[in-house]
C-alpha cells in the first residue's frame, strides 16, 4: 500500500471524524444531488425559517444547479427522515474557502448534535477538495450559536457586518435587522482536528486587557416578548463589536456568562 500523504492523513481523520459524530447523534450523512432530495431539503429550510411555500429559502433551480456545479449540499437522515440539510458554495478561487450559506436541523432533533455531524461531513468534504477553510455568517446575538460556532467548532470571527442581508421575510429575521459575523473555520488548524475528533479543549486562557462584550441567554424569546429590548440589545452589541474589532481587536472566545471575548491589539511601546 502506498504511504499516506500528509493530506491523505488529513482527510482519511476527518472522514472518521465526521463517520463517529454522525453514529454519534443516531444519523446518517449524504450528499443530495436528486430533484426529489433538493425538494425535501427545500421542504425542511422553509419550515425551519417559516417560509411561505412561495417564498423558499433557496429556489429549486438554483439548487439543483449549485449541485451540478459540484457545490456542498449535505442532508441528514435520521431512518428515511431528512432531518438536516446544509447548503455550501465555492468562493473566490484566491480564498482557498467554502462559503457555507446556510445550515438547519428540524426542531424535533435539535440537541442531538446533528449539527456538529453535519459540520464534520462539510469538513472531510471540503479536505478532499483541497480546500483550506470553510466561512459563513451568523447573527451576533444568537448565544447558542456563537458558542457552538467559536467553542465546538473552533472557528473565529473576522468581520462584522452591519444589516448584511437587509430586510428578510421569514418568521425568524422577522422585522430585525439582519447584522451577521463572519467567521472563518480553519480546517487544518489543530484545535479544529482535536475538536473534530471530540478532544475536550480547556476554555480560551484569559489575558490581562482581554474585553467581553455580553449578550442575551435567549433573544429569541426577549424577540417574542420585547421586540424594543431586542432591538436594543442589536445595537448595544453592533457598537461594542465593531469599536473593539475596527480598534484592531480579535475574538477569541465565547463564555455563556460572558459573552465574546476580545484580545485588543497588541501595542509596541
Amino acid at each position: 500500500m502506498a504511504e499516506l500523504t500528509r493530506d491523505d492523513a488529513n482527510v482519511t481523520t476527518a472522514v472518521h471524524d465526521a463517520e463517529r459524530a454522525a453514529a454519534a447523534s443516531g444519523v446518517t450523512i449524504r450528499e443530495l444531488s436528486a430533484v426529489a432530495d433538493h425538494a425535501a431539503a427545500i421542504d425542511l429550510l422553509s419550515r425551519i425559517w417559516q417560509r411561505a411555500p412561495e417564498n423558499p429559502v433557496v429556489p429549486p433551480e438554483l439548487l439543483r444547479a449549485l449541485s451540478k456545479a459540484g457545490n456542498y449540499i449535505g442532508g441528514a437522515f435520521a431512518g428515511d427522515e431528512l432531518v438536516g440539510v446544509a447548503i455550501a458554495f465555492h468562493a473566490d478561487p484566491g480564498r482557498h474557502a467554502l462559503y457555507s450559506h446556510i445550515a438547519g436541523i428540524s426542531a424535533a432533533h435539535a440537541g442531538h448534535s446533528v449539527g456538529f455531524a453535519l459540520k464534520q461531513h462539510q469538513r472531510a468534504w471540503a479536505l478532499s477538495r483541497g480546500i483550506d477553510a470553510i466561512e459563513w455568517t451568523f447573527d451576533p446575538l444568537v448565544a447558542r450559536n456563537a458558542h457552538f460556532n467559536i467553542t465546538k467548532l473552533g472557528a473565529r470571527p473576522q468581520e462584522y457586518l452591519s444589516d448584511f442581508y437587509g430586510p428578510m421575510a421569514d418568521g425568524v429575521n422577522t422585522d430585525d435587522e439582519t447584522d451577521r459575523l463572519l467567521i472563518r473555520w480553519e480546517l487544518r488548524d489543530a484545535e479544529v482536528s482535536l475538536r473534530a475528533g471530540g478532544t475536550p479543549l480547556p476554555a480560551v486562557e484569559r489575558m490581562p486587557g482581554d474585553l467581553t462584550v455580553a449578550v442575551p441567554a435567549d433573544i429569541e424569546r426577549i424577540r417574542r416578548e420585547d421586540r424594543a429590548d431586542a432591538q436594543r440589545w442589536r445595537l448595544r452589541v453592533r457598537e461594542e463589536l465593531t469599536r473593539a474589532l475596527d480598534a484592531g481587536g480579535r475574538i477569541v472566545g465565547f463564555d455563556r456568562s460572558e459573552g465574546y471575548i476580545i484580545r485588543p491589539e497588541k501595542r509596541t511601546p
